[in-house]
């Protein structure tokens, strides 16, 4: 039985590696990896020990509990079939992360790390590759959007987390060899310079949030001297990435332009996240405790976007997690959710690991932030890059 224990946890680990490096690549294969070790997971018996090791961490009930959520707001939801759909999109909230968070090894958060910094390298050579124009664009790329591999919705937010971790072990892991601080150094140059070439402006504040958290953490005995760092940072990059970048110089200026005719013309990128959130709030109201159902968003939407704007299309999702949390489980659902953030919050600032409760405060925040301008919860990149991390940041393991 021991034998058998120490092969299935190796087994484990390997496809937990492989998982997080296939992340930025693959959706097929991320999947086959996740599933194959929740399947295995599932079959491989010692029930008794794995459920104690869940019900042990307040991050994993946290999680199972946000699942059940959704399938309660079946009971009241018209459009069972959508409900499903959403309920299914939050599996990862029931499998993956409790799971993941049972197998996850202190020893092994080192391969986990590279498993990533590799995968983004191979993704920013191909996104390179394109803008260079020595490739053709292919995937989901473009000669104005180089991202072949996902869309710049979910790029930048993985850029600037690879940024924001690289930063972290230049600054934080005494032990890094020469070598390896030079690569460090040298991809996070890179990595910085791929996000102003990309057009993810959510991922472009995340990646800007993430200077203010690395100023505080490094400067944790000194808030004038973290203060005056992060200022200086975002200032001298913005004003960089404003001047010599056309890309971030374009998505700038088009939020100004965006709202400035909003009141005549609000069929842009920016009127439209505004009608959303104005009718979305509606909703809201019509069901303020319990929220319209699992699958009902898209229905009530249409109905109030009819009366309220009806020259404006319609969305099946808000492009803000929270309004949509909300508006499908009621306040209730809402504080589920955000157990989430607590939970991880509360065992990152407990730990005395120093990468946990850096990396652990880090996690949550930058997803906070991005979530108020989509549901990034919902996407299998940016949900699994949340799920996969979490799983290694906060386990007890």
């Amino acid at each position: 039985m021991i034998f058998f224990n120490t092969q299935i946890d190796r087994v484990y680990q390997y496809l937990f590696i492989g998982s997080i490096f296939l992340l930025p690549l693959t959706v097929l294969g991320n999947n086959i990896f996740i599933w194959v070790t929740v399947l295995i997971w599932l079959f491989s018996g010692n029930y008794i020990y794995k459920i104690q090791l869940i019900k042990e961490n307040k991050l994993a009930l946290a999680s199972i509990s946000f699942f059940i959520m959704h399938l309660l707001g079946l009971l009241w939801t018209e459009d069972f079939l959508w409900g499903l759909e959403m309920t299914r999109k939050m599996l990862p909230f029931l499998f993956i992360l409790p799971i993941f968070l049972t197998i996850a090894k202190k020893e092994n958060v080192k391969y986990y790390l590279y498993a990533f910094f590799i995968a983004m390298a191979f993704s920013e050579a191909l996104s390179y590759l394109v803008w260079f124009e020595v490739f053709e664009p292919f995937g989901k790329a473009t000669h104005h959007e180089p991202t072949p591999v996902m869309g710049h919705i979910s790029y930048n937010p993985f850029l600037a987390f690879a940024i924001y971790l690289v930063l972290h072990q230049l600054l934080f892991e005494k032990s890094l060899s020469r070598l390896m601080r030079t690569i460090y150094t040298f991809f996070v140059i890179t990595m910085t310079f791929n996000m102003f070439i990309t057009g993810g402006r959510a991922g472009q504040v995340m990646f800007f949030v993430s200077l203010v958290v690395l100023s505080f953490q490094f400067f944790r005995d000194s808030q004038v001297k973290a203060s005056l760092m992060a200022i200086l940072l975002v200032a001298v990059i913005a004003f960089s990435g404003y001047n010599y970048s056309g890309m971030f110089k374009e998505r700038v200026q088009a939020i100004a332009y965006d709202l400035q005719k909003f009141s005549y013309n609000p069929d842009t990128s920016i009127g439209h996240r505004i009608i959303f959130t104005k009718n979305t709030i509606e909703i809201i109201k019509s069901a303020p405790f319990f929220g319209v159902g699992t699958g009902d968003y898209p229905l009530e939407y249409k109905k109030i976007n009819q009366v309220n704007t009806p020259t404006s299309r319609d969305t099946v999702h808000p492009h803000n997690m929270y309004l949509y949390v909300q508006s499908q489980l009621g306040i209730i659902g809402l504080i589920s959710f955000f157990w989430i953030f607590y939970s991880q919050f509360n065992f990152a600032l407990k730990s005395k690991d120093e990468f946990v409760k850096h990396v652990g405060v880090a996690l949550p925040l930058l997803f906070l932030v991005i979530m108020l301008s989509d549901s990034y919860l919902l996407g299998h990149y940016t949900s699994n890059l949340f799920v996969l991390f979490s799983a290694f940041i906060y386990s007890n393991k």
